[in-house]
C-alpha cells in the first residue's frame, strides 16, 4: 500500500516537475519545435528556431530530455555518414503530462462510454449500457487485483483496506471514517458528473460494486450518499452479521 502512494505520488511530482520545465518560453518554443518537426532534430536546428545560441540550445535541449519530454541520439543528419563525431539529435518522447489537482480520471469515463456504445445490446437503453460496462470494468480489475495479491477472505476492514489501493490510484482520495466505512473525497469524474449525475454516479456506483465483487470484499457495499464538492458513493458495511464480519477478517 505504501509502495503504491509513494508511486502515486512520484508520478504526480515528476509530471510537476516536467510542466515546471515549459515554464520557461525559449525552452518552451523549442519543444513545440521538435514535436512538430516530424524528425529527429540536431542543436543547430533548434537553436535556429528560436533564435538562441546553440550553447544555450543545448542547455535547454538536455533540460527537457532529463524531463523526460525529449530523447536524444547521435545521427547523421540525412543519412550520410561523415567522417567524425556524429552530432547529436533530439525528437519527442511519447510521454503524456497531465496534472489535475485534485485528481481527474475523464480517460477512464470516456472508455467506459465508448464500451458501452460499442456492447449495447437490444434490451437495453445507452444508460443501462454504460452502467453494466462499468459494472463489469471494476470487476474485472478486482479479479486481477486478487489475483495478484492472493489476499485470501476478505472481511470489512481488510477488505477496504485493500480498496484504498485502487481509490487511492484513480483519484478518489478515501478517508476511513470508522472500521468499515471508507468516505471517498474527491470524485474523478467532476466537472462531467456535474453535467449528467445520474448517469456519471450511476456508473461510478456500479464500477465501485463490481471492483468489490470481482476483489470478494464480503459486507461491504458501494452506496450512493452524495456530499458537495466530493464523490457521490461510499463504502460501508451491507448489514452482513458482525460475528460472520469478524469471522471473516481473521
Amino acid at each position: 500500500m505504501a509502495s503504491d502512494q509513494t508511486a502515486q505520488n512520484d508520478a504526480v511530482g515528476s509530471a510537476i516537475d516536467s510542466v515546471s520545465v515549459l515554464s520557461e518560453d525559449s525552452r518552451r518554443r523549442m519543444f513545440t519545435f521538435v514535436r512538430r518537426a516530424g524528425r529527429a532534430v540536431t542543436r543547430d536546428e533548434a537553436a535556429a528556431s528560436v533564435g538562441v545560441s546553440r550553447k544555450l540550445a543545448a542547455f535547454h535541449l538536455d533540460k527537457l530530455v532529463d524531463a523526460g519530454l525529449l530523447r536524444v541520439r547521435y545521427e547523421t543528419p540525412g543519412g550520410i555518414r561523415k567522417v567524425g563525431r556524429r552530432p547529436k539529435v533530439y525528437e519527442p518522447t511519447d510521454a503524456q503530462i497531465t496534472v489535475n489537482i485534485p485528481d481527474r480520471r475523464h480517460e477512464l469515463l470516456a472508455d467506459l462510454l465508448l464500451d458501452a456504445v460499442l456492447t449495447e445490446e437490444a434490451d437495453e437503453n445507452a444508460a443501462q449500457a454504460a452502467v453494466r460496462t462499468a459494472e463489469q470494468r471494476g470487476r474485472q480489475m478486482g479479479e486481477a487485483a486478487r489475483e495478484e495479491i492472493r489476499p485470501g477472505r476478505l472481511g470489512p476492514e481488510r477488505g477496504l483496506t485493500v480498496c484504498e489501493r485502487l481509490l487511492d490510484r484513480y483519484g478518489y482520495e478515501p478517508v476511513r471514517e470508522g472500521p468499515t466505512q471508507l468516505r471517498l473525497r474527491n470524485c474523478p469524474f467532476q466537472p462531467l458528473a456535474a453535467k449528467a449525475p445520474d448517469l456519471v454516479c450511476g456508473m461510478n456506483q456500479a464500477f465501485l460494486s463490481g471492483y468489490l465483487t470481482g476483489l470478494q470484499v464480503n459486507g461491504v457495499q458501494a452506496v450512493l450518499a452524495p456530499e458537495p464538492g466530493e464523490c457521490c458513493v461510499r463504502l460501508g458495511p451491507n448489514g452482513t452479521d458482525r460475528d460472520d464480519q469478524a469471522l471473516q477478517d481473521h
